[in-house]
């Protein structure tokens, strides 16, 4: 399982990502795709995202039972600690 949530990008990033995955809310995009296909909408959302944001939540094995990156939002970040992933907000 994989979650993309998009904000401030262009239509056709987000139409792209319908192609794989099903938008449930406007930017936020669900479904479940190979590893090999996650990696490659994350890369082509790197590539297209400009000056918006990204974040990637998806399931992977270990304690929490997902991952995440992001990418673009500068007032929050991810932090690991010892193997547990906490989101770090921080004010510009």
């Amino acid at each position: 399982m994989v979650v993309f949530v998009v904000e401030n990008v262009a239509n056709s990033l987000r139409g792209e990502l319908s192609r794989w995955l099903f938008e449930v809310k406007a930017g936020v995009f669900t479904g479940k795709v190979s590893a090999l296909v996650r990696d490659e909408l994350w890369q082509y959302i790197a590539d297209k995202v400009g000056t918006g944001s990204a974040l990637m939540i998806y399931s992977t094995n270990n304690e929490q039972g997902f991952s995440a990156k992001v990418i673009g939002n500068r007032t929050r970040t991810l932090e690991d600690i010892e193997g547990l992933l906490l989101v770090k907000i921080t004010s510009d």
